[in-house]
């Protein structure tokens, strides 16, 4: 395996997700699409490579930071947890083989034109090739990239020599009408054909042999999507602009009867069998990929351990194949190929629609593990109109498609509540959502397992060492602190006990067992190694552990339970929102911790002359000033007391408020002075002021807007503003 790993270049990724999306959506879906809204199909065409598109970029993401995990089930899984993780497994299961059933109808269709069968049988042609399919999956045979390469390449011959010869031949009466069932139709023809793009994400589920992913899977993605939507949009005007809709709105071989209008029944008779080939292909691949989604679910506990079981000569799911094919039949057999379609396109669109809340969850939870070395742009844009624009489709698709998808819901409902609920793993959103997002979907509960390096249990008393159970501040590292030495430090100056425990913390996600992560890391030995020179030079008791967790929150909550700490200190990239629906781990650890909580954003300062205490008033002014005096005590550094207060503030409240502040200086060792500054914009203030000094200290800030409030993405704005180095506190009532 080792040696298939990074082996697969741009050309070739493209061509497998070319390869994806080549079949039904062009071969059989013209037709009966252009019956819905006449000779705008390829307008519906281009409206759904652009609505597709915010899953392509997002799932580009999702397997760059997962790129071995095994695609869209196990993303939806990491962000939403089982439960979500068993409805899309069904979803994404259903969704391929209604798609494959689909292309199979088509395949019947172009082989009753070569061998002359009757169009009644060629359903029961297209079962008899899906028995074929069967035993191939369960012998274990199946293309290989050389072929699916072939099978592209002379697809995409045949519909550029249709294009070159149909362009020239287009009638422009055969384009009206335009629109024919109004706006309305074209929109619910988007939603019809969108399921033609679908395979343009199935390459993710490679990622882990891609050279370079972060960068060719992308590409690969949107270059393909790009090739595609060109050839569909052009295929489908040159089908309007030759072919009477009367004649079209029928057919489920277009391909064929364009040929032959073009080339005569010779020209006809190849573009049949590149037909036949190209979707028996796309169904064999189909029903390799939608077999694994019960499989997998099966060995993760979501379905019967029967379903898990493998053929013992072929090493192949031989009772999901089984279960695949089966349904497969009674889709061919029982329903007509326009509900395919519809269904296929249906379960399709969900599934897009989650992994683009996954990227909201993932990115929003700040979950220490993902770091996906690409990006989608325009985030959270992109996502968001993904979302809606998905939630509309299904709209259009009509009240059919929309109660299959409500039954798959409750059909997942139920399998997890009988064979998932007791699953071990959890989502992320599960982990930081708040109420409106949970409500209905799980009931909170802690998890407090935890794994520390050399594998000991979460009753343990000591690591490599002994925990610190008389440790006044606990110091979370996560790996993306500025300077570790320097959060350590800060730790020391607010500390009132003698003790500092300082854990590096690596968080990884659930399919990574934790025992293969619990060998000596050199980065951490390193780490290890300045934060005691530190403690030496500065004379303090640190104690320094590492641990590796599923669950970040859990893992700081349980330490900072066992230390019995005063404080916990970290780093801080100045979010730490915690919005309606989610919340990441700063958010979720400010309204569980039971210890007062620093935050500490790093701006580089390494020494300390000036600290800035601004406070709004009415805060704990006490606590605060004691805090920051501690810190000045032991930089020998001085305070300056901060409040700005609204323009229109009488004189009287201002000295009062001065002679207070004063009065409360007058207990700290510290040089110490006091501002009272009038002004309505208290952040400009505030960054004007910080300029002159090396720390601000600042309280818990107010709600911010509502847009802050329900994603959670916005910064602290004082913060963000901050001239240097900011350190905010949450301080409990003692």
């Amino acid at each position: 395996m080792k040696k298939l790993e990074r082996s697969l270049s741009l050309t070739s990724v493209i061509a497998i997700s070319i390869g994806g999306m080549l079949g039904s959506g062009i071969f059989v879906l013209p037709g009966l699409a252009a019956a819905k809204t006449g000779s705008s199909i390829w307008m519906a065409y281009l409206i759904a490579a652009i609505c597709i598109l915010p899953a392509a970029l997002s799932k580009s993401e999702l397997a760059t930071a997962m790129p071995s995990s095994g695609g869209t089930y196990v993303y939806i899984e990491r962000a939403f947890g089982p439960l979500f993780g068993t409805i899309a497994g069904f979803g994404l299961w259903l969704s391929l083989l209604f798609k494959s059933a689909f292309a199979l109808v088509g395949f019947g269709a172009y082989l009753s034109i070569l061998i002359n069968i009757d169009p009644g049988l060629t359903k029961y042609i297209a079962v008899l090739f899906l028995v074929l399919i069967l035993f191939l999956n369960i012998m274990g045979v199946k293309k290989v990239g050389k072929v699916q390469i072939f099978i592209v390449s002379i697809s995409l011959t045949t519909l550029a020599l249709i294009l070159l010869f149909g362009l020239p031949s287009t009638s422009s009466a055969l384009l009206d009408p335009f629109l024919l069932k109004g706006k309305m139709g074209l929109f619910s023809t988007v939603a019809f054909v969108y399921i033609s793009y679908a395979g343009v994400t199935k390459v993710a589920a490679i990622a882990g042999e891609i050279k370079n992913p972060g960068t060719n899977l992308p590409r690969a993605m949107i270059l393909s999507l790009f090739i595609m939507t060109i050839i569909y949009v052009s295929v489908a005007f040159v089908l309007v602009g030759n072919l009477p809709l009367e004649q079209l709105q029928t057919d489920i071989k277009p391909i064929y009867t364009i040929s032959k209008l073009l080339g005569g029944n010779i020209v006809g008779y190849v573009a049949a069998l590149v037909g036949v080939i190209t979707l028996i292909s796309m169904a064999n691949s189909g029903v390799l990929a939608a077999s694994r989604f019960p499989f997998a679910m099966a060995i993760d506990k979501l379905l019967p351990d029967f379903m898990g079981k493998i053929h013992s000569k072929f090493l192949t799911p031989v009772v999901t194949i089984l279960m695949t094919c089966f349904l497969m039949a009674l889709v061919i057999l029982f329903l007509d190929v326009e509900k395919i379609a519809k269904l296929a396109s249906a379960f399709m669109v969900m599934m897009f629609i989650l992994v683009n809340a996954c990227v909201i969850v993932l990115r929003e939870t700040s979950a220490q593990w993902y770091n996906p070395p690409y990006r989608s742009p325009l985030y959270p844009l992109v996502q968001l109109f993904g979302i809606f624009s998905g939630i509309a489709l299904l709209v259009f698709l009509g009240v059919g498609p929309m109660l299959a998808i409500l039954g798959i819901f409750l059909l997942g409902f139920v399998i997890y509540f009988f064979f998932g609920k007791n699953a071990t793993r959890t989502g992320i959103l599960r982990k930081y959502g708040h109420r409106p997002a949970l409500y209905l979907l799980y009931k909170r509960k802690r998890n407090t397992k935890i794994t520390y390096r050399n594998n000991q249990n979460q009753s343990l008393q000591n690591l490599d060492g002994e925990l610190a159970s008389n440790a006044g501040v606990v110091v979370p590292l996560l790996g993306n602190e500025r300077s570790p030495e320097m959060l350590v430090e800060i730790a020391a100056a607010i500390n009132k006990r003698e003790k500092i425990q300082v854990v590096n913390v690596t968080e990884v996600p659930n399919q990574t067992f934790l025992d293969a992560m619990v060998e000596e890391n050199p980065r951490i030995a390193s780490l290890e190694r300045r934060v005691n020179r530190l403690a030496t030079s500065q004379d303090i008791q640190v104690d320094f552990e590492a641990a590796v967790t599923h669950e970040i929150s859990d893992t700081i909550h349980e330490l900072s339970n066992q230390t019995h700490c005063d404080w916990l200190v970290m780093g801080w990239n100045g979010r730490a929102h915690s919005g309606i629906l989610v919340s990441n781990p700063i958010g979720w650890l400010l309204t569980h911790i039971n210890s007062d909580f620093a935050l500490f954003k790093d701006d580089g300062v390494r020494y300390i002359g000036k600290v800035l205490l601004a406070l709004r008033p009415g805060r704990k002014d006490k606590n605060f000033i004691a805090v920051a005096d501690r810190i000045c005590s032991f930089y020998n550094a001085s305070l300056t007391l901060l409040h700005v207060v609204p323009e229109k503030t009488d004189w009287d409240t201002i000295n009062n408020m001065e002679a207070h502040s004063k009065k409360l200086l007058k207990k700290v060792d510290t040089s110490s002075m006091v501002i009272v500054q009038r002004d309505n914009d208290s952040i400009g203030a505030i960054s004007k002021a910080s300029a002159s000094f090396d720390l601000l200290i600042l309280g818990t800030p107010q709600k911010d807007n509502w847009i802050s409030v329900l994603f959670g993405t916005g910064k602290d704005k004082f913060t963000e503003k901050s001239a240097c180095s900011v350190l905010r506190l949450t301080m409990r009532d003692h």
